[in-house]
């Protein structure tokens, strides 16, 4: 299969056509807007429906509503959007329902800027709406891996009846790279019998809630989705060892910013000192294990992130105290800069020149 020049945006959207996406309800913001257009352009021609709510809030209930029905749905926006979408994704995912959100992330707090940031790693994963729900959120470094994440995600939001997550920084959205569209490994599905779309008198309503009065009733559900979550945690977890063989230091990045800190390990190469990288592609669940695996010969973990330290926290719950950590962030849309990170690594290495 030959491979095509896209722009990320609309590889994202085109991914999630050919992954069977058949609603997509969102609203305006930069730097995700090449999306929702794209969508508003091509997936009608795919018997699809693309409709622009009147704002983020009414978007997200339009996902609740159409996964609902049984539809394969998805919502896009970038970091403030994502937050005023949280107590939908919060309802969604105590429905038990599928669903996809996009968000490529901005600057932030608050409105921020228009520039590539990793800065809402803590609202994806530590979940910015109520109670005690998960989603797998996946981040990757590369548009041929988003594409390839997309393609696969409402799948696994089916699967799990739950929402998927897929986070990109605003250089993912922006960038253009050469692709391949390349078909999923299929997985079986369970029947959609939960569905709201009318008894035809054959059965009992469908009935899809989240509201439970009696407490007891809560804890039981609650339960039941952690024996979920545990299940995700087993089979989604993801994660890439990048010249873990013997090294001296171990950088952990993920997203675009691990893209920077492979070419800083290529540099450290000609000088023969060896650094690796664990490069999470799911950020929850969150790879304890490679962490855990890390070689004796490394002396300490440099944290990367286009933020002022959010991922840092999950490493060390996984280091558990084992080796030094060190920090290198940069936020505002500012971009790590290589021999920053060099200059980090030579003074967690004890100066080595």
């Amino acid at each position: 299969m030959s491979k095509v020049l896209m722009k990320g945006n609309e590889a994202i959207a085109e991914a999630a056509i050919r992954g069977g996406c058949k609603f997509f309800f969102g609203y305006p913001i930069t730097p995700q807007n090449e999306l929702p257009e794209y969508m508003s352009r091509e997936l009608p021609k795919h018997g699809g429906v693309f409709l622009q709510a009147e704002s983020e809030v009414a978007a997200i209930n339009m996902v609740y509503g159409a996964a609902g029905a049984g539809g394969r749905v998805m919502t896009s926006s970038s970091s403030p959007g994502i937050a005023l979408k949280q107590e939908g994704i919060s309802y969604i995912a105590g429905a038990n329902l599928p669903a996809v959100i996009v968000n490529i992330v901005r600057g932030g707090p608050g409105l921020g800027g228009i520039q590539p940031a990793q800065s809402d790693y803590n609202q994806v994963t530590r979940g910015g709406g109520d109670g005690d729900y998960k989603m797998p959120v996946f981040v990757p470094a590369n548009l041929q891996e988003m594409v390839d994440i997309m393609m696969e995600a409402f799948d696994i939001a089916d699967y799990y009846r739950n929402p998927v997550m897929v986070v990109g920084d605003g250089m993912i959205g922006q960038m253009m790279e050469p692709i391949e569209f390349k078909k999923p490994v299929p997985r079986e599905l369970p029947v959609k019998d939960w569905i709201t779309t009318g008894t035809k008198g054959e059965r009992k309503p469908n009935i899809i809630n989240s509201l439970f009065l009696e407490a007891s009733d809560l804890e039981n559900h609650n339960l039941e989705a952690q024996e979920k979550y545990a299940e995700m945690v087993k089979n989604e977890t993801r994660v890439e060892n990048y010249n873990m063989e013997k090294p001296e230091l171990v950088l952990t990045a993920y997203g675009t910013t691990s893209r920077i800190c492979k070419n800083v390990i290529a540099e450290f190469k000609k000088e023969g000192i060896e650094i690796g990288l664990i490069r999470p592609i799911t950020v929850w669940p969150f790879p304890h294990k490679a962490f855990e695996d890390i070689p004796e010969s490394a002396k300490g973990i440099l944290v990367v992130e286009m933020s002022q330290g959010q991922m840092i926290d999950d490493v060390k719950i996984a280091n558990n105290g084992r080796l030094p950590i060190g920090f290198h962030g940069r936020s505002g849309g500012m971009i790590p800069d290589p021999q920053d990170i060099i200059l980090k690594v030579r003074e967690m290495l004890g100066g080595v020149k």
